[in-house]
């Protein structure tokens, strides 16, 4: 879809050290973005090359072409040389997300705009050693991640949640390898990732950690190999969420149980195990060997012959 005919756009940084900053993109006045202190949009950090990328509009087509810049330029997670913008689309530059929104007709001077991005820069400056935050609504955390996965991020991606949770995906050059939500080593980090893609607010950063840390049983995966099978398992968790229990209810056994024991199989047994000894829904979704949506899957089961029951 082209932007509308006469519209005006503006480029918003969503993430990195100018976020909350707006760029106008204004018919046949092309913006050169680069580090060099004389060119139209300014982005004072060392992954921006001095000529890094143009931005342009023509008869209210929006264009984006990568300058030969030594770190690339992004839309919607792929690698580009030149492609078309649309409304929506978002643009990764150094430690940059912009995305593209339709904006009221105002001012067009870059000059007054890059001295607000210096500002807005300055307003966010701290001293902690942060290259790139944001919100999760502006930015999805599968957006995210194949956002830093195309750019071969290095450092701990944590994404704190409205209710105090925290997650932390390591990354090495764009690889996954490792997960943790709140520190609990009972939760795998397979199973960490899965349930950090069901989080649809809060904050992230990414942050660096020198040197990296290093973990036992490392996982080496690919951010589309996560997502394929992450984004199958949501669908299908979904489907069946009307359907469970709070994460709080308790389980208990049936008493006395009627159905036959001898009908489950050795990892829906396990699950009973677990509901018998730690109760509440949560603790038996962490200490589970298998996925979130595995064990649901499992207690629902169990729920249904009457095994279990909520309490």
């Amino acid at each position: 879809m082209r932007p509308a005919p006469g519209r005006s756009y503006v480029l918003r940084f969503i993430s990195g050290k100018y976020q909350g900053g707006e760029f106008p993109i204004v018919n046949d006045k092309p913006i050169i973005v680069g580090r060099s202190s004389d060119l139209d949009m300014v982005l004072v950090e060392d992954m921006v090359s001095r000529k890094h990328a143009r931005i342009s509009m023509q008869q209210d087509q929006i264009w984006i072409e990568d300058l030969g810049s030594t770190n690339g330029t992004f839309v919607n997670g792929e690698k580009i040389k030149r492609a078309r913008l649309k409304e929506g689309d978002r643009v990764l530059i150094g430690t940059s997300i912009l995305k593209v929104i339709a904006g009221e007709a105002g001012r067009s001077d870059a000059n007054e705009a890059s001295r607000d991005l210096e500002k807005v820069a300055a307003a966010r400056r701290t001293g902690q050693a942060r290259t790139m935050s944001g919100s999760i609504e502006e930015v999805p955390l599968p957006d995210l991640l194949q956002l830093f996965a195309t750019s071969k991020k290095t450092g701990v991606l944590v994404i704190r949640t409205e209710t105090d949770d925290v997650g932390k995906i390591f990354m090495r050059k764009g690889i996954i390898y490792y997960a943790t939500i709140n520190d609990l080593d009972d939760v795998p980090p397979m199973k960490s990732i899965f349930r950090m893609l069901t989080w649809e607010k809060g904050v992230f950063d990414l942050e660096t950690e020198e040197p990296p840390r290093e973990f036992p049983n490392e996982l080496s995966l690919s951010v589309q190999e996560v997502l394929m099978e992450g984004l199958r398992q949501l669908d299908e968790f979904n489907e069946i969420r009307s359907e469970l229990p709070d994460l709080n209810t308790r389980l208990v056994l049936s008493q006395p149980i009627i159905a036959p024991m001898k009908e489950l199989k050795g990892e829906e047994l396990d699950i009973l195990q677990l509901a018998h000894n730690y109760g509440h829904l949560e603790t038996v979704l962490n200490k589970s060997f298998n996925t979130d949506l595995e064990t649901v899957q499992v207690v629902l089961k169990l729920i249904k012959g009457s095994y279990l029951r909520p309490e």
